[in-house]
C-alpha cells in the first residue's frame, strides 16, 4: 500500500483484540486496534480531526463537523459525531448501507509518542458470522498504516495496491484477527472459516 514500507514489520506494530458484549439485548463484537505513533498527541489528534488533513491518509470528509453533527466520508460511511474531546477522544456512529455500528478513538501520551486505541463495534449478524473480525479489522489495519506514513511525512499517502507485499500483509492480519476472535470465545472452526473467507475477499485468493 505504501512504497518502501516493511510490511513484515508492520504487521507487528498493531495489537489486535476482539471483545464480545451486548447492546440493547443484542450481541455485538468490538474490533480493537492499538498502536503507538511517533509524534505528539496534538499532532495525531489534528490528523484525526482536521478535514483538510484527513484526506491525506484516509478519505475526503464533509458535513457539520461538530458534536451532534453529521459527517460523510466520500464513497464510504457517514454518521453522527457523538463525542469530541480534544486531544484524547473522538466517537462517531458508522452508518454504511443499512448497517449501524460505532467507532471510538482514544489517544494517550507515551512520552514523546502517542498511543491510539481504535474500537469499532458491530452487531453480530450474518456478515459477521461469514467473515468475522477481519472484515472490519483489515480495513482499519491499512488505514492506520497510512496514518503512520502521513504523520512521518505530512504528505498525501498514495496507496500502492500493486505492491506484492500487500496481500501478504492482509493474510497475516487476517490470521491475527482469527487468533483474536478465538481468544474472545469464537469456536476455532468458525473463526478459521471466517478468516479464510476474509482473506480470499481481500486478496482475491
Amino acid at each position: 500500500m505504501i512504497p518502501g514500507m516493511d510490511f513484515a514489520k508492520a504487521i507487528d506494530t498493531t495489537h489486535r483484540s476482539v471483545v464480545a458484549s451486548s447492546r440493547e439485548g443484542q450481541p455485538i463484537h468490538a474490533v480493537v486496534l492499538e498502536r503507538t505513533y511517533e509524534g505528539s498527541i496534538e499532532d495525531v489528534w489534528d490528523a484525526l480531526t482536521q478535514p483538510e488533513r484527513i484526506p491525506r491518509w484516509f478519505l475526503p470528509v464533509s458535513g457539520d463537523l461538530r458534536v451532534g453533527g453529521r459527517y460523510q466520508l466520500e464513497g464510504n460511511a457517514g454518521g453522527t459525531i457523538t463525542a469530541c474531546e480534544p486531544p484524547t477522544h473522538l466517537a462517531v456512529t458508522w452508518e454504511f448501507g443499512e448497517q449501524l455500528s460505532w467507532v471510538d478513538a482514544r489517544l494517550t501520551r507515551d512520552g514523546d509518542r502517542t498511543v491510539l486505541r481504535l474500537e469499532h463495534t458491530v452487531p453480530v449478524d450474518d456478515h459477521w458470522r461469514e467473515f468475522g473480525a477481519g472484515a472490519v479489522g483489515i480495513g482499519w489495519d491499512l488505514t492506520l498504516l497510512a496514518l503512520a506514513e502521513h504523520l512521518v511525512t505530512s504528505e498525501q499517502v498514495v496507496p500502492d495496491f500493486a505492491n506484492p507485499d500487500v496481500p501478504v500483509f492482509m493474510s497475516a492480519a487476517s490470521n491475527d484477527w482469527c487468533r483474536a476472535s478465538i481468544a474472545a470465545g469464537t469456536p476455532r472452526d468458525d473463526a478459521e472459516a471466517a478468516a479464510a473467507h476474509t482473506t480470499a475477499a481481500y486478496t482475491g485468493g
